[in-house]
């Protein structure tokens, strides 16, 4: 299968069924580290694997366990890419080292898919998300099948960045007021409410010292703590997202 037409697959599935999107991030002492964002939509697997395969055809048949970057799927979209504006084709450029790992099975009812990225500072990280939804515009009408995870995934109206010197690791996500009116408008709205309803959006962050404390009462510590756990529903990501904003503070 093409890596384009595995992708745009992909997401679709993404867009109709419930999902469990995790958000991780590791942080090593140079501050250096890797992003990345599973998705874990293996509960369609689980209900519709049959339609799926009928879909899917031959290719439902075997296992699916591709690994490809953006950049490869930028090459085959370079013509597309080039009638962008200038400053879409610099979103572009920030994603396309992102690595897309996908696995799927049919038999044992498995659907996973990853997008993965290393960074040398966490700064490099801002507005990570809602860049990925600048690759909805490669599609003549904003196919929502194009924009990775599904229709607006990313686009949650707010400027998200991180930090982390050593002592403190901030999450800050600062609402968009103008996005949010215009939003209001959008008779979409309500149907991408209702298709993630039922989804979650973890955020589990990996660090290389010991957590003295977090500013979110609903963390959870891993028993080195160095990794907390964070679950909201996904509709918190989509609307409320700094409801997902909290500051980590180090032990010395």
């Amino acid at each position: 299968m093409k890596l384009y037409k595995l992708l745009a697959f992909s997401f679709l599935l993404a867009a109709i069924t419930s999902c469990t999107f995790t958000e991780n991030i590791y942080v090593n002492d140079n501050g250096a580290g890797k992003f990345s964002v599973d998705m874990d939509g293996s509960s369609l697997m689980a209900m519709a694997g049959d339609q799926i395969g009928s879909q899917m055809g031959a290719e439902a048949k075997k296992d699916i366990d591709s690994t490809f970057t953006f950049k490869q799927l930028f090459a085959a979209k370079k013509d597309s890419i080039a009638k962008l504006s200038p400053e879409a084709q610099k979103e572009l450029k920030k994603i396309e080292n992102f690595v897309v790992h996908t696995k799927m099975s049919s038999e044992k009812k498995e659907f996973l898919m990853t997008l993965s990225t290393d960074f040398k500072n966490v700064n490099e990280l801002q507005d990570i998300l809602q860049t990925l939804s600048t690759f909805q515009k490669l599609e003549q009408g904003g196919s929502a099948a194009a924009s990775p995870f599904g229709s607006n995934f990313g686009n949650n109206n707010s400027k998200l960045s991180y930090s982390y010197n050593g002592k403190k690791f901030t999450r800050t996500a600062v609402i968009d007021q103008q996005k949010v009116a215009e939003k209001a408008k959008d008779t979409t709205a309500d149907m991408s409410k209702m298709i993630f309803s039922s989804s979650n959006y973890i955020l589990k962050y990996h660090f290389p010292k010991k957590i003295k404390k977090v500013s979110n009462p609903d963390a959870l510590f891993s028993e080195d703590r160095k990794t907390i756990t964070i679950q909201y529903p996904f509709t918190d990501y989509m609307e409320n997202p700094d409801k997902l904003n909290f500051e980590v503070e180090f032990e010395k």
